[in-house]
């Protein structure tokens, strides 16, 4: 069993339901290599379970996660660290490789390698007393896994500006930058991001886990996108979804996942 990562199935009225990945590791929720590694294996879970339509991650109601555990770092060798960088990169990233819409609720603090797994979501909901960070050039490091992923969302200049100066932004300019898509009040952003996930539990999941693929393409996704496409002509929820949006308008479907 996962020691720092807790694994929720929220039922619904729905036939499928909203998954939240809780990190637990208090009081600051600091991520070392076996907290990132048991998110990154309970995602994987959630990614081979057909009844999960969307995910959460969330910390708690004071912190979502105030970044790496240097504690963990300093003992390391170069060997060492490069022995397990590419295993921390593709923990850190494992959001992105999911095919659900993802969403991260963030309280208190999202710093370091806390803020590098939420911009693998799809959307990013904070408090509106958040402070958000990638601080780890103050301790002679860099973002392992959040550089280019913060470069396409914020832009070259404004990430460079975050990522040199490792300065802490609060939600009035994360919003305004673009590094986060709402902010609300502290007490709501559970709720918040949980209305946002339940959107998709009678969605057309095969289509969004495509859409989902493009998108994490990058460069590549003119290509994909053609076989993302072409290969939805094979589903269930194609063939229901242009049936019913024949006969009836858009919004009429009840998808059923396959």
């Amino acid at each position: 069993m996962a020691e720092f990562v807790t694994l929720d199935l929220l039922e619904g009225d729905a036939a499928r339901r909203v998954a939240v990945l809780r990190i637990a590791r208090p009081p600051m929720n600091l991520l070392n290599a076996q907290l990132v590694r048991e998110l990154a294996e309970a995602a994987e879970t959630v990614a081979e379970d057909p009844t999960v339509a969307a995910v959460m991650l969330y910390g708690d109601e004071r912190v979502f996660s105030a970044g790496d555990d240097l504690t963990e770092l300093a003992a390391l060798s170069r060997d060492q660290a490069g022995a397990m960088a590419s295993d921390l990169q593709r923990h850190l990233g494992c959001l992105a490789r999911l095919p659900q819409p993802t969403v991260a609720a963030i309280t208190g603090y999202c710093l370091g390698g806390g803020l590098e797994l939420a911009l693998g979501a799809d959307r990013r909901i904070i408090g509106d007393n958040v402070k958000l960070g990638l601080p780890q050039i103050k301790a002679g490091l860099i973002p392992l896994a959040g550089i280019r992923r913060l470069s396409l969302l914020i832009g070259p200049g404004p990430a460079k500006d975050l990522v040199y100066s490792g300065r802490f932004v609060e939600a009035e300019e994360a919003h305004a930058l673009g590094l986060v898509d709402e902010v609300v009040a502290p007490d709501d952003v559970y709720t918040s991001a949980l209305s946002w996930a339940r959107r998709y539990v009678d969605g057309p999941a095969r289509a969004l886990a495509a859409a989902k693929a493009v998108f994490e393409a990058g460069p590549h996704g003119l290509d994909r996108a053609q076989t993302e496409w072409s290969g939805l002509f094979a589903t269930e929820d194609r063939r229901i979804g242009t049936e019913s949006y024949l006969a009836d308008g858009p919004g009429s479907a009840a998808f059923v996942g396959r």
